[in-house]
């Protein structure tokens, strides 16, 4: 079974057990978070379509820990200038592992 959820303005699929990584969650580690954005639903049976979701569908996840992603350089050069400007970024994530997928 899977589930495409919807979160932080991306989309994703996600199984049952399964870790993936989101935009920053205001949640602890260790409690758990409801998803009730679900876009897709998908078993043996077949997929259902949610228009734009699946109705009564929720995907419950627990929080393992809030993390970074590595760093990414931003570098600018101006030629022939003797100019440059050189910054990182390391972008706040919420690691969750998939608890249960809940089709109505």
């Amino acid at each position: 079974m899977f589930a495409v959820i919807r979160t932080g303005g991306k989309q994703y699929r996600v199984t049952p057990q399964a870790t993936l990584k989101v935009e920053k969650l205001e949640v602890e580690a260790g409690n758990t978070v409801t998803f009730s954005d679900v876009l897709a639903l998908g078993s043996d049976a077949g997929v259902t379509i949610g228009a734009p979701l699946v109705t009564g569908a929720t995907v419950t996840a627990t929080v393992i820990a809030q993390d970074r992603l590595a760093k990414v350089i931003i570098f600018k050069k101006r030629r022939r200038q003797n100019s440059r400007r050189k910054n990182g970024h390391r972008q706040q994530v919420t690691v969750l592992r998939i608890d249960a997928i809940n089709a109505a």
